[in-house]
Parts: structure tokens; sequence; C-alpha cells
């Protein structure tokens, strides 16, 4: 079933024609072919030559598609024009998020699939001029990977001051000694963007101690991928376990100033909340119209499955969910925006509802579908995996129902109220 997208009173021709154009190429470009866009993921084939085949299928017409995306101007729309995007601010960005994510890997053909598209936004921000021309450009362009390396396995990922891996400053050089986990994209990377603490003995560089952000190739010596991490039952994944060891890189490849890691990796994820939670959006819809699609033809008990009272409960409780996720989600997007002082309490309070109700909304409509529900014939089962780890991604929904609790409780403390109407 193609997206339903018609423009939206009060937002900008620009932005409802992104959203026009962005619903016309998932509607009859993307979801006509998924099967043949992700076939090499499904294992198709049944011998080795004919599952190269099937891998060359795939990306002869993922490049085409690509190609077609670049040339409406839609491709890397998070990124400046000069830098070879589209250059859309934040809230058109959201807005044109939630139709690209009706569609399986669609975000992979508009040159905005995560890590990439953070670390260039970093880059872009933080980079020098020969950074950006060594690491962004061929990025951007598709010629180069890129991984994101801050957890580690033996610290608290919710607590970014408990981080041990440690640059250390001698020479030129820093190098690095840390073990990082369910470092994304840790497979294809071609560079890593590496969250450390920096020792600088001379003092040159400031305080030591500090949090700043190398860049580290992802083939220099010393950088050993340990394994992709297997995640619910599958054997492995592209979210690596990698050991730093005596790793050594140029001071040029720091990341800004010296003690910008954690502002920087602030910038990242107060963003990337809110495009998370768009796309949860997007993909709440595809899973809405599935199991609304699905009750009006499966027949069951002598009868429909549109006309029972249980289904009838689901698609009434899925629309709630849907609407509210998105009011709530649009307005967090619009206060960041606008510069809202409040921005932060209204983005911790997407991250948790948006996840949860993702969640539900995904539930119904595989047991609406039944066992369907949960093959590989559908995107459901992914969906319903990726609404789960969104409940740990960016911060557990345990930190962020701390922060909201606290801004409200400071809000009273100063002899003020929650304003619900601003």
């Amino acid at each position: 079933m193609p997206i339903n997208v018609t423009p939206i009173a009060g937002l900008s021709p620009e932005v409802n024609d992104v959203r026009r154009r962005t619903a016309d190429f998932i509607n009859h470009e993307i979801l006509p072919n998924e099967a043949v866009l992700w076939r090499s993921s499904r294992g198709a084939g049944t011998t080795e030559d004919e599952q190269d085949e099937a891998r060359r299928e795939s990306r002869e017409l993922r490049d085409a598609i690509k190609a077609k995306v670049m040339a409406a101007g839609l491709w890397a729309p998070h990124l400046p024009k000069e830098y070879g995007g589209a250059g859309l601010d934040f809230l058109s960005l959201a807005y044109m998020y939630e139709i690209m994510a009706y569609a399986v890997g669609a975000n992979a053909l508009f040159g905005i699939a995560a890590p990439n598209s953070g670390n260039a936004s970093i880059l872009v921000k933080y980079g020098t001029e020969e950074q950006k021309e060594k690491w962004l450009l061929p990025l951007i362009a598709g010629d180069m990977e890129s991984g994101f390396s801050m957890t580690e396995p033996e610290h608290a990922g919710s607590d970014p001051r408990s981080i041990a891996t440690e640059a250390r400053r001698e020479g030129d050089e820093w190098v690095i000694n840390g073990h990082k986990w369910f470092t994304s994209n840790g497979i294809d990377a071609d560079f890593f963007i590496v969250m450390c603490r920096t020792i600088d003995p001379s003092g040159e560089r400031g305080a030591n101690g500090r949090m700043s952000q190398i860049i580290v190739p992802a083939r220099a010596p010393g950088v050993t991928i340990v394994r992709g991490i297997g995640i619910f039952g599958r054997s492995t994944s592209d979210h690596c376990e990698i050991r730093y060891e005596n790793v050594r890189v140029p001071l040029e490849n720091t990341l800004g100033l010296v003690g910008q890691g954690h502002q920087a990796a602030q910038d990242r994820l107060g963003a990337g909340r809110v495009y998370h939670c768009m796309n949860s959006l997007g993909q709440m819809w595809r899973a809405f119209d599935l199991m609304v699609e699905r009750s009006l033809v499966r027949e069951v008990h002598g009868g429909l499955l549109k006309d029972k009272q249980f289904i009838q409960g689901f698609i009434a409780e899925s629309f709630m969910d849907l609407q509210s996720a998105r009011l709530m989600t649009i307005n967090a997007a619009e206060k960041v925006a606008n510069d809202d002082p409040d921005a932060r309490t209204f983005i911790s309070a997407i991250k948790v509802f948006v996840p949860a109700a993702y969640h539900r909304v995904v539930d119904r409509a595989i047991q609406v579908w039944g066992g369907a529900g949960v093959s590989n014939d559908l995107p459901l089962a992914q969906m319903y995996l990726t609404a789960r780890i969104l409940r740990l991604a960016d911060g557990p929904d345990e930190v962020h129902k701390i922060l909201m609790a606290k801004n409200i409780i400071h809000r009273f403390e100063s002899g003020a109220s929650w304003n619900f109407g601003s």
C-alpha cells in the first residue's frame, strides 16, 4: 500500500514539496522493489552463483535509485548544499524523515543512513578543511563508510562520564588505548569517530581527562575488530566490539578542540533523538496501514477481521498511539527549531513515549498478520526489534524520565508551574 501524503496546512510550500517528492520516490521507486533492493540480506538464491547474481541486481537497483534521488536534489538532505547535500533546515528534515521511513531501508537510498549521517554532520560542524577533504567528502559521495565508537562494555552507556578509553599525547600523535562495543557500522567502516579521554603531559591542549572525539582509520595498526555482536538471537551484526591497543593517529585527527567531545556528542544526539522519533512515526504509519489492509481481506471464523471487535479495538488503539506520538514529536521538533529553553524536556518525553507507542502499534500489526507478521516476508519483525532497541539507544527510558522530572520539579521549586499551553 502506498503512503498517503497530502499538503499540510501551515507548512511552507517548500516543505510540502519535499514531502510530496519524497513520497513519490517511496511509492514508485522503493515500495514496489523492496524485495529486490534488500534481497542480499534475505539469502535469496539457492546456489552461490544465484546469490551473487541477486546481490549484483540489488546493488545496481540501489545505485540507480540513488542517482535519481541525487538528480532530484534530495540526496543527503541533512547536509549543506556546499557539501553536496540538499541543505534542509531542522524542521523540514524532520517532516521528510517520517515519509522516508515508511519504506524499508529508504534512508540509505537518500544518503542519510546512520551512523554516516551523524558523523557527516559532526564533521561539517567541527572538522577542519583538511578533515573535510579527507573524510567528509568521500563519506558523502558514498566512497567511504564510517562508524561511531563510544560505548564501552565495562561502563554504563547511559553515563558518558564513565568512559575510560584514553588518548595520550606522544609528540605529534595521540596513542589510543581502550575497549569499545556496539560501535555502529563497525564491519564496513573505513574510519571511526572515537570518544576518548585525552591526556597531554605537556599541558598545551588544556586540562587532562576531558572528552574528545578523534578520527581513527579502521585499518590503523592496533585496531582489532573482535566481533560483530549477535543481537536478539542472531549470530552477528554490524555493531562491533573493538579493541584499540596503542593505536597512533596524528594530533590533527582531533575533531574540534580538545574537550569538545561531550558537546559534539550532545549536538549529535539531541537532533538525532527527534529524527529517531520521526523515523519511528514513518514505520508506525507503515505498520498501521499493513494492519488495516490485512483486516479488510483476511477471513476467519466466517467473517472478515475488520468486523471483529478485538481487531476494531486494535485499529482504534493504534490510531491513538500514532496520532499522539506524531503530535508530541512535531511539537518537540518545533521547540528545537525555535531554540525553546524547554526543548530538552520535550525531547526526553518523545524519546520515552514514541518507542513505546511504536512497539505497541507494531505488536498489534503482527498479531493481526499472525505467523506472516514474524516472517521476513514483511517488515514488521524488524520494526519490532527496532522499537525495543530504541528504548536503550541514545539514552535509556529511565535517564530521560529522571531528566523530565528534575526539570519539572525545578520549575515548581522556583515558584512557577508547567505551562502546558506553551
